[in-house]
């Protein structure tokens, strides 16, 4: 078991403000903010060193997480607000970040192995596990019900199509034919 690292042994909250420094910076001064953050932890009365590597390995490490977070999370805002799903991103919105930085986790950890490849069974675990959150929000069924009505209006609109096609050539005018589609297309409720 390897041994862990001294950047995990620092308190939660020095790792906050290491991420926020990291941020802040832009990921560059690694120098800087290795000085300060070694001395947050002597004012912090732990006697614990971290050398600009390790600093660097980690910021490098956020930072690839920060960008598949976000663009994890504009792929999820995006395809809902294409579903016409707006108020279910809003809700859902932390829920699908919560599972996009347990699939970065999940899978910086398989990259680290010593051959750095995924298996493809544990693949298919975080799709289960996204598809599993889909269903349970409603977001599928809600998809189904449009797509049905899209099927649904389709149809009508085409045999109103056929009918008002059928109607002129058998010599009805135009008002007749318009209020028999009208019929077809919204029962009389227009």
């Amino acid at each position: 078991m390897p041994r862990p690292r001294k950047i995990n042994m620092a308190p939660a909250e020095v790792r906050d403000w290491l991420k926020e420094a990291l941020r802040d910076s832009g990921w560059s001064g690694y120098e800087r903010i290795t000085e300060d953050l070694n001395a947050k932890l002597q004012e912090e009365g732990i006697e614990l060193q971290i050398g600009k590597s390790a600093v660097h390995e980690y910021g490098q490490e956020y930072r690839e997480f920060v960008k598949y977070q976000e663009q994890a999370s504009q792929w999820a805002e995006s395809w809902m607000t294409d579903n016409g799903l707006e108020e279910e991103a809003q809700r859902h919105n932390v829920l699908f970040q919560m599972l996009t930085t347990l699939a970065f986790k999940f899978m910086q950890q398989e990259m680290g192995k010593e051959n750095g490849e995924i298996d493809p069974r544990e693949l298919h675990f975080i799709g289960k596990m996204m598809k599993d959150v889909m269903a349970s929000s409603g977001i599928r069924e809600k998809l189904m019900d449009d797509e049905r009505g899209r099927i649904a209006l389709k149809a009508k609109e085409e045999a109103a199509g056929d009918m008002a096609k059928a109607a002129t050539q058998l010599g009805m005018t135009a008002e007749t034919v318009e209020a028999i589609r009208e019929q077809i297309l919204f029962g009389g409720k227009r």
